[in-house]
């Protein structure tokens, strides 16, 4: 993805570990951890406020851009945020740092836009039948996400496929070219129970009752 700006953090080296990191989040602040490919993990610490911003502005798979004491800027993937399950506090973070000039497997979700004619039209209903591709490529290559006009479908049954996908070209998509991306179905049909006049309906009692066998004389 081509980030027109970079999204930055100042964080700070971190001694404290283990249980003592709860003085850190009384602090305003977020134990985290870097780690990456023959990287040895940095224990690191970040303000609890700058880091609420981050999550909440920056898109899937934007490169996060550590600044560590006087070293160059870190680009990095968030790959995980642990949260307290009683008030979703955030409890650590773990960044990935990568390297800008190789390929990395990445999952992009799909929004769809736009309205299908063949809903309004003939009552149809729109599924999204999947939420994400798989894509390989530089990391400054892979948009947050990918939009589908769904627009193009006035028929009933119609489907738009990871084939019809706008991928760019020099990305490599992993997901099944075949699989269905959105369709329009047949509106449901509702069952009417047929009503028998009372006139034509038969007794239960009669209907069950055998026939009577006929007389034989003796």
């Amino acid at each position: 993805m081509s980030q027109a700006t970079r999204t930055e953090l100042t964080v700070d080296p971190r001694s404290l570990l283990g249980k003592k990191v709860k003085q850190l989040r009384r602090q305003g602040l977020v134990p985290a951890n870097i780690y990456g490919r023959d990287l040895q993990s940095t224990a690191i610490q970040l303000p609890i406020d700058q880091l609420n911003h981050v999550l909440r502005t920056a898109g899937r798979n934007e490169i996060i851009y550590l600044r560590l004491d006087r070293q160059d800027p870190r680009p990095t993937f968030i790959r995980a945020v642990q949260r307290n399950p009683v008030n979703d506090a955030i409890l650590h973070v773990d960044f990935h740092q990568i390297s800008l000039k190789e390929k990395v497997r990445l999952e992009v979700p799909i929004h769809l836009t736009g309205t299908a004619p063949a809903v309004s039209t003939y009552g149809g209903t729109l599924l999204h039948s999947l939420d994400f591709i798989t894509v390989e490529g530089l990391p400054t290559d892979i948009p947050s996400h990918i939009e589908v006009d769904v627009s193009v479908l006035d028929q009933i049954d119609q489907s738009l496929h990871v084939r019809d996908l706008p991928i760019p070209a020099h990305l490599n998509v992993l997901t099944d070219p075949e699989l269905a991306v959105a369709k329009v179905v047949p509106p449901a049909v509702e069952r009417v129970e047929e009503v028998v006049p009372e006139e034509e309906a038969v007794p239960a009692a009669e209907a069950a009752a055998p026939e009577a066998a006929p007389e034989t004389e003796e």
